[in-house]
């Protein structure tokens, strides 16, 4: 088992480089790095991976022209803890706080550990991270009505525009630099998980103000017609208006683009879409015929468009790296009644694949996952495994950079086309429950509880007996092995444990909520 090595950073023997020096083609010698990162895209939910009732053109522009990886994998089915992997190499559940977070949970990421961040930082990289957030703010109890700190600027990031968690979690309102954006101080904002606010309305108290209709834990606090999870009080003139979200955020990547000429940058564009709630700008409203869901992937593919056009008017697309891919799979019905699962039509988000978001089968973890680079990435596709805890210790090696001894892996020449082979097995996690895979196989030990998580309609992969799959040949996952195949789910359980530990014991209760 690898050893970890949580907060000590260590000191990189490359020192920082204040301009990005030209190499014998002109184009800037350490590339710019855009991560692309959607929220509950599905595998199946691009037609460069399969979707033919769906139109994705900017993203299968990356995948076509880039590589396009089909095991390409999200350390875990929820959102928090693959976004903690991505940043710090670890997997999630080695921090056991590493869960779906409330918007008014503390920082998860210690701020003397080690990130993806502070790494391209030390190599002379300007960073920033603009969209969603959700790995926690300060250090619990939040004054949203002064200065919030710890947060993503303490982690590695020079520059910040995030929403605090999700859409569909209070507080509504954007975060500059640690600042609640537009805040009047005249406004304080209030905020509650547990107890509304006397005479604030919610979706159960105030119907006539919802205008998309919730269940019972997104039913709180009504912003823009919309209930949330959470209660809200104040911060008028700094609520975030649901259907320009995409717009507001992409004007930020835009502007952040055009300012950065001189010196590499790592750019972090964390998507909201399509998760919940599903708030389409009304030029997108019916482009799909699938309902918000539909829409709002297209408004994201639009955005991703717009993207590139911004880095080739500012000519910089031959020299940036881009990564796209998703922080989990899909769900269809999470909360909202937006009819998803009524306008879906023959559209499969999951691709074939079994399960969904929350789920241990693959579709919870094996997501789209694209690296492009033009010029420099050759067009193809790779069967490989690789995960996004692998980006860390990738692009470190890209500046021969020692990482300490985590979970990433230096995966470089697979990302970029150089080579064809990739990690020899992964742990993968859904809420907390962890599988293995290997090679063409995977292994999914006994986990108690519910084998279907009924609000959503997404089997959990949960079952009293061991579940072995061959992937290459069953990647829908209907064939179980495990009683056929005693020898092989044996040691691949005992490969699995050599790495948990006894992190299987302690989870192997846990339940879905």
């Amino acid at each position: 088992m690898k050893k970890l090595a949580l907060i000590a950073l260590v000191s990189i023997a490359l020192g920082s480089c204040t301009t990005n020096p030209k190499n014998s083609k002109g184009t800037l010698e350490n590339p710019n790095i855009i991560f692309i990162y959607l929220d509950d895209l599905g595998y199946g939910d691009l037609s460069a991976y399969g979707a033919t009732e769906l139109a994705t053109p900017n993203m299968d522009f990356l995948a076509n022209n880039g590589r396009k990886f089909t095991n390409g994998y999200a350390t875990s089915a929820t959102c928090t803890p693959s976004r903690y992997a991505l940043l710090t190499g670890q997997y999630p559940w080695r921090n056991r706080n590493a869960k779906i977070l409330p918007g008014t949970a503390p920082l998860l990421i210690d701020t003397a550990q080690i990130t993806l961040p502070k790494m391209l930082r030390s190599h002379g990289y300007e960073t920033a991270v603009i969209g969603k957030w959700h790995l926690g703010l300060g250090l619990g109890n939040v004054n949203w009505n002064t200065h919030i700190s710890p947060g993503p600027n303490e982690v590695g990031f020079d520059y910040s525009f995030i929403m605090a968690a999700t859409q569909d979690r209070v507080p509504t309102v954007y975060i500059k630099d640690g600042d609640v954006y537009n805040l009047d101080v005249n406004d304080p904002i209030e905020i509650d998980y547990e107890n509304n606010f006397p005479g604030e309305p919610t979706g159960e108290n105030s119907p006539q103000l919802v205008k998309m209709k919730a269940d019972a834990q997104h039913n709180r606090t009504v912003v823009n017609g919309v209930p949330r999870i959470g209660h809200m009080k104040g911060g008028q003139s700094a609520r975030w208006v649901d259907e320009d979200m995409a717009d507001d955020f992409l004007k930020e990547v835009q502007a952040y683009i055009t300012t950065k000429k001189d010196k590499p940058f790592f750019l972090y564009y964390g998507f909201q879409q399509p998760h919940v709630p599903r708030t389409p700008h009304p030029r997108f409203v019916g482009a799909t015929g699938m309902g918000p869901r539909g829409d709002v992937i297209a408004e994201a593919d639009w955005c991703i468009g717009e993207l590139i056009k911004t880095l080739e008017q500012e000519g910089l697309l031959e020299n940036t790296l881009i990564f796209l891919s998703s922080d989990n799979g899909p769900v269809l019905d999470d909360g909202y009644i937006d009819y998803a699962i009524e306008k879906l039509g023959n559209h499969s988000p999951s691709g074939g694949l079994r399960g969904g978001k929350y789920s241990l089968f693959e579709a919870g973890t094996r997501v789209p996952f694209v690296t492009y680079w033009k010029g420099t990435i050759e067009p193809s596709t790779s069967d490989a495994i690789i995960s996004q805890v692998d980006w860390l210790s990738s692009l470190s090696s890209m500046f021969d950079a020692s990482t300490p001894e985590i979970d990433s892996e230096n995966h470089l020449n697979l990302l970029l086309g150089k080579t064809n082979e990739g990690r020899k097995d992964l742990i993968l996690e859904a809420t907390s429950r962890t599988a293995y895979r290997q090679g063409d196989w995977v292994l999914i030990p006994p986990h108690p509880g519910p084998k279907m998580f009924f609000t959503k309609g997404i089997e959990s992969g949960n079952g009293d007996e061991y579940q072995l799959y061959n992937l290459a040949e069953d990647a829908s996952q209907k064939n179980n092995l495990a009683e056929k195949l005693p020898e092989k789910r044996e040691q691949m359980m005992q490969n699995y444990l050599a790495i948990v530990g006894d992190v299987y014991k302690s989870t192997s209760n846990l339940r879905f909520d």
